[in-house]
C-alpha cells in the first residue's frame, strides 16, 4: 500500500486495478474525493470515490431515483452537472448497487483505484471494461 501526501490528505492508494499508477478520470468536470481528477482511496473518504465510471442515462436516472442526482447542476458546488458519456469517479456502494440493479455504467479500468478490489472481484469489473479512447477522456 503507498502513501503520498496531497493537501494534507492521506492517500491510501494510488494504484489503478492493474497495479499500474492510477491515470486521471476526467478533469472537466473536476472528479474525485479531492476534485483533482483522480480516483483516489482516501482515509477521509467514507463515500469511497473510487470508480471511474463513463455514465449512463439509464445509470444517471437510477442514481437521481436513489436520492443522488448527479444531472442537476449546481453552481454553488461548481458542478455542472453530468450526462451520459461523462467520466465521474462514482462511490463504490453505489456502482455495486446499479450492478445489482442491472444498470451499472461502464468502467475505466485505467483510473480506477485498486482499492475497489476488496468489494468488486476483478472478473466483474473486466465484463464492465469501457472500451472507448483515451482521448475521450479529456474531451470530458
Amino acid at each position: 500500500m503507498s502513501t503520498d501526501s496531497d493537501d494534507s490528505e492521506t492517500v491510501v492508494r494510488d494504484r489503478n486495478v492493474d497495479g499500474e499508477p492510477l491515470e486521471p478520470c476526467c478533469e472537466d468536470p473536476a472528479t474525485g474525493a479531492l476534485r483533482d481528477g483522480h480516483c483516489r482511496a482516501l482515509d477521509r473518504d467514507p463515500g469511497r470515490h473510487e470508480v471511474c465510471a463513463v455514465v449512463t442515462e439509464e445509470f444517471l436516472q437510477f442514481s437521481r431515483r436513489r436520492g443522488n442526482d448527479l444531472i442537476t447542476p449546481r453552481a454553488h458546488l461548481d458542478f455542472p452537472g453530468l450526462s451520459d458519456g461523462d467520466r465521474w469517479c462514482l462511490c463504490v456502494p453505489r456502482w455495486i448497487e446499479a450492478h445489482e440493479a442491472g444498470v451499472a455504467p461502464p468502467v475505466v479500468l485505467e483510473a480506477t483505484n485498486e482499492a475497489v478490489l476488496d468489494e468488486i472481484d476483478r472478473e466483474t469489473l473486466e465484463a464492465y471494461a469501457y472500451e472507448g479512447s483515451d482521448e475521450e477522456s479529456n474531451e470530458n
